[in-house]
């Protein structure tokens, strides 16, 4: 088992020991634990944010790279959960990161001089 898959494990472990099965069987259910997981990603993010000094004018400011870290793993969390609401597993996440880094590159390439919304329909 890779590493991905073994968090995709993890992740699916906890979630049940929380009393959150995924995914959710109806699209009701689905977007609720979308909703859910996309505004905790919010908070980890302005968490995140709170661990580098973003408040120009305020000198007492610190950054704390260990809680930055947390941040991003807690971050991973919701996302890990989040994919496994839509019914991604780790391949499914892995095959589509592939593609889309494919199209990030042809847009690099070409200049990105305009937005395609059809060049990520195959993934």
């Amino acid at each position: 088992m890779d590493k991905l898959e073994e968090i995709f494990r993890m992740q699916d472990g906890l979630n049940k020991r929380i009393g959150v099965n995924l995914p959710p069987l109806t699209d009701e259910e689905k977007t609720k634990w979308i909703l859910n997981y996309t505004r905790a990603m919010q908070q980890e993010t302005a968490e995140l944010i709170d661990s580098v000094p973003w408040k120009w004018w305020a000198k007492y400011q610190k950054f704390d790279e260990q809680n930055a870290k947390v941040e991003v793993v807690d971050l991973f969390h919701f996302l890990v959960s989040l994919a496994q609401t839509l019914g991604m597993t780790a391949d499914d996440v892995y095959q589509a990161y592939l593609k889309k880094n494919q199209v990030n590159h042809q847009r690099q390439d070409s200049g990105y001089v305009k937005k395609d919304e059809a060049d990520s329909k195959h993934i």
